[in-house]
């Protein structure tokens, strides 16, 4: 059986603490895109840990607004915010571990929530901006196909780094398709109850 997780706060909490630190909208949208990104597959790979899931993604970039300028710094920050509202160890840990990239005094993703925010949280965020640009403004009816090209297009949401993407592929060990098809199927399970995923990414 799968080792339970404790946030150490509930997600009303968490949201609480994100909304007090993020002013932008684009922001919290963002960590409510990869809170939901990461409740969908934790009830493929660990249901008993679906709420950590989500609050891991919800609270991922809780400092990146107000410290956007210190990359390396990155979940640094955020790690006394998140211990004075309660939260554990694991939390932080989870967290820290998405921009081991920046910084690799950071742990590295080990647990498949951890490679799994690693490898969705920036192409939650391409997908997002190319979304966008498509009539529907709809991610219903985006496919694999057209994510590759955007993928492809260096200059389509420059600041998305498609080398954590790619890395975040192969610690899963899943071709990046596959990876962008079950990215596409995890924001399609709860786009329904979103109007449109503009607001979100119109400064992609």
């Amino acid at each position: 059986m799968a080792e339970r997780l404790s946030a150490g706060m509930t997600r009303d909490e968490a949201f609480a603490l994100l909304t007090e630190h993020n002013k932008d909208a684009f922001h919290i949208e963002h960590g409510e895109t990869v809170e939901q990104t990461m409740r969908y597959f934790a009830r493929e790979f660990d249901p008993e840990n679906e709420e950590f899931w989500g609050i891991v993604g919800l609270l991922h970039d809780l400092d990146w607004e107000e410290h956007d300028d210190e990359p390396a710094m990155h979940t640094l920050y955020a790690t006394p915010l998140i211990e004075a509202a309660g939260g554990t160890p694991e939390l932080v840990r989870a967290i820290q571990s998405h921009t081991s990239d920046f910084n690799p005094e950071l742990p590295k993703p080990e647990l498949q929530m951890e490679k799994i925010l690693f490898a969705t949280e920036e192409l939650t965020g391409l997908i997002g901006a190319a979304i966008v640009m498509r009539p529907s403004k709809s991610v219903m009816d985006f496919n694999v196909k057209s994510l590759k090209k955007k993928f492809k297009d260096k200059r389509f949401a420059a600041g998305v780094n498609r080398d954590v993407i790619r890395s975040g592929a192969e610690m899963l060990g899943w071709e990046l398709d596959e990876l962008f098809a079950r990215t596409i199927e995890a924001m399609q399970s709860f786009a329904p109850d979103r109007d449109t995923f503009g607001k979100e990414n119109t400064e992609a």
